[in-house]
């Protein structure tokens, strides 16, 4: 997992998963054993954690994840026998991308229920970065305190947030948690290879999915279900890719926009997916306006 420090604080019983998700937890008395975290390498385990075994050649690692604290064990029933020498729980199961995805947003309280999402998408990797950038910047713009995951730079409102990339699934939901324990009322999202790993963005609900790229409806609907595909989030199928529209791009010339016209470019997919997302166009209007005031 990342090096973000922050533990995820909400308790969840070991009963409670084992029944909601169908695993197998031994011994069955434990069944009231809270944990307050989940955890996928050693560095990340805190007191409260569930640890979850990623390399099963390893079983190692079970004795030394209850010796830094952890309350709890995730194996395969292969390894029930391992984990009952580590000396506490486990749960016997072998989740799949999906399963433990909504396990962690469930165990981090399902921080992403608190923000609005906003991913961006493309071919191009340091592109989708510098669009995560403006968008961000639009949206601080616009009074909300923002939460940014990117290769490029995360941070958590005005709080650097030191990771190391491509982030998995736990990491993902592990620093929506901190954003929204920050105060976020928006995140940004880049969704590009250097950022996340696949299906990194499982039990991540995602309000605006947008890209730069100029694309036509059939292609919007491809990118976008590739997006879905690779990175694993969930969108309302009511919902489209959002590229720079007609509308966007006036209200761009409104105002002074440096970098030429990759930054008017820019600009305007922020708009287009402020748009989308229910803001007001009084609302980016008058922010545009200050901003231009403020040239």
């Amino acid at each position: 997992m990342s090096v973000v420090s922050e533990s995820i604080s909400r308790r969840v019983t070991l009963g409670y998963i084992a029944n909601h998700y169908g695993f197998q937890l031994e011994p069955k008395f434990c069944d009231g054993v809270t944990v307050t975290s989940i955890a996928d390498s050693l560095d990340s385990v805190r007191p409260g954690a569930l640890f979850v075994l990623k390399n099963v050649d390893d079983p190692s690692s079970l004795s030394l994840a209850a010796a830094r604290g952890a309350y709890a064990l995730m194996v395969p029933a292969s390894l029930a026998t391992a984990a009952q020498s580590a000396g506490v729980p486990a749960l016997l199961a072998d989740p799949d991308p999906e399963t433990l995805g909504a396990l962690a947003s469930d165990i981090a309280g399902t921080p992403a229920n608190t923000m609005a999402v906003f991913v961006v998408c493309g071919d191009d990797d340091q592109e989708i970065q510098a669009d995560v950038v403006r968008l961000a910047d639009f949206l601080h713009m616009l009074g909300n305190p923002v939460g940014i995951i990117s290769a490029s730079g995360s941070s958590s409102l005005e709080r650097e947030l030191v990771m190391d990339y491509p982030l998995a699934i736990l990491d993902v939901q592990h620093t929506l948690a901190v954003c929204s324990e920050d105060g976020a009322a928006a995140m940004v999202i880049s969704a590009d290879s250097e950022t996340l790993r696949p299906q990194a963005l499982q039990g991540v609900n995602v309000d605006v999915l947008g890209s730069i790229e100029p694309l036509n409806k059939a292609q919007s609907d491809d990118m976008l279900e590739s997006a879905r595909s690779r990175y694993g989030f969930s969108i309302d199928e009511r919902k489209r890719l959002v590229t720079c529209s007609e509308e966007s791009g006036w209200l761009v010339g409104q105002t002074v926009v440096t970098g030429g016209l990759q930054g008017q470019r820019r600009l305007s997919l922020a708009i287009a997916m402020a748009l989308d997302a229910g803001v007001r166009r009084s609302n980016i209007r008058n922010a545009l306006r200050v901003s231009k005031e403020m040239q």
